[in-house]
């Protein structure tokens, strides 16, 4: 019996919809941010690289919602989401006024790390576009109940830039469930980006409010402790290790409380390096738990985006097959792969992501 009654594809312009703020990315490849003298730049935000990993990666039908200051920068950014093949139509573009005094779009400087130098990132994403979205900014009941989604995924970062953008969230989750739409949201708990709002005490107000209308909440331990308040006895919730064993009894606890939860998820780390990590994924779904193959000494070239494309490997198998042992595999699999790349977003096939669950290995492809 199917954990999800999704809406049929025949129905729906899109079979992922996701919303959330979509960055420049600043990347001095091999050196550091502070003495480099060149960037590449690509995409990236973890809303958004969900839905494009499913779009380029899976081939299902992507569209995002967030918002731009209409000027170079966001037209580049633009560029980017149409050459990952993500609908860009529903796009909210703001008048820019010259100079970024009242919109702007946001970059993330971000270092991939090596060895025993961790990866590190610097935002500059205040009073961007996407941050100044408000309830009412976008006509969700068109988006869902005429031109039709099948999963809708948002998270904790786009909820984390401002006081208004909660707001946005729950109108789209409440217009997604009034039509029939597969919610999923993955916590993402920043610091950084609470840090000005009132910190963890109003990133427990705000999350606990939206998990009541999610279908497959996506988060790690610290997640789960800062943003919902869920603690385990003996378990250090700053911990990065993530073990199967205080998962489940961190779940325990949450799908108590939250019943709606239909499916709760997350990946298993272990950083050895900033290049070298174990890694796994697990998640609870119809009372059980499934356990993604556990990949020891995996090695990373760039991390970021990783939980990401997870998240939409987990969403693609919940969609095309229905069974939470292989939607876990696929994200643990996708996620794995994503990391070997470098950017934000997925650079991986369907092939080789169902090379590497079939048990595949590193030989070259000829």
């Amino acid at each position: 019996m199917s954990l999800f009654k999704v809406k049929p594809d025949e129905a729906c312009r899109y079979d992922i919809l996701s919303l959330g703020e979509i960055m420049l990315r600043m990347d001095p490849g091999e050196g550091r941010i502070h003495t480099t003298r060149e960037f590449k730049v690509w995409e990236g935000g973890g809303e958004y690289n969900v839905a494009r990993g499913l779009r380029r990666c899976f081939g299902l039908r992507a569209a995002v919602v967030t918002a731009f200051a209409d000027n170079p920068v966001g037209r580049l950014v633009e560029d980017f989401i149409l050459q990952g093949g993500v609908d860009p139509s529903l796009i909210r573009w703001v008048s820019y006024d010259g100079i970024g005094r009242t919109v702007r779009n946001g970059l993330n400087f971000t270092e991939r790390g090596f060895g025993c130098r961790g990866a590190r990132g610097c935002s500059d994403r205040g009073n961007t576009a996407a941050s100044q979205l408000k309830a009412g900014d976008i006509d969700w009941e068109r988006i869902f109940g005429t031109l039709g989604v099948r999963w809708f995924h948002t998270g904790g970062i786009f909820a984390a830039l401002s006081e208004s953008t909660p707001g946005v969230i729950l109108e789209a989750m409440k217009a997604a469930r009034k039509h029939g739409t597969i919610i999923s949201y993955d916590l993402n708990y920043r610091p950084s980006l609470w840090k000005s709002i009132g910190g963890q005490a109003k990133a427990q107000q705000v999350n606990r409010e939206i998990a009541r209308h999610v279908d497959v909440m996506i988060g790690n331990e610290e997640d789960f402790t800062a943003c919902l308040g869920f603690e385990v006895e003996g378990v250090d919730a700053g911990l990065t290790e993530l073990d199967s064993g205080s998962f489940q009894k961190m779940i325990a606890k949450a799908v108590a409380v939250y019943p709606n939860f239909k499916v709760v998820a997350t990946t298993l780390r272990a950083v050895k390096s900033a290049t070298v990590n174990d890694w796994g994924a697990i998640c609870w779904a119809d009372g059980r738990f499934h356990e993604s193959v556990h990949r020891s000494g995996l090695e990373i070239f760039d991390r970021v985006g990783g939980g990401d494309s997870f998240a939409s490997g987990l969403i693609y198998g919940f969609l095309t097959e229905g069974d939470p042992a292989k939607a876990v595999d696929y994200g643990a699999a996708h996620g794995a792969l994503a990391m070997t790349t470098p950017g934000d977003t997925s650079m991986a096939t369907l092939e080789e992501v169902r090379k590497l669950m079939a048990g595949g290995g590193a030989r070259v492809d000829r």
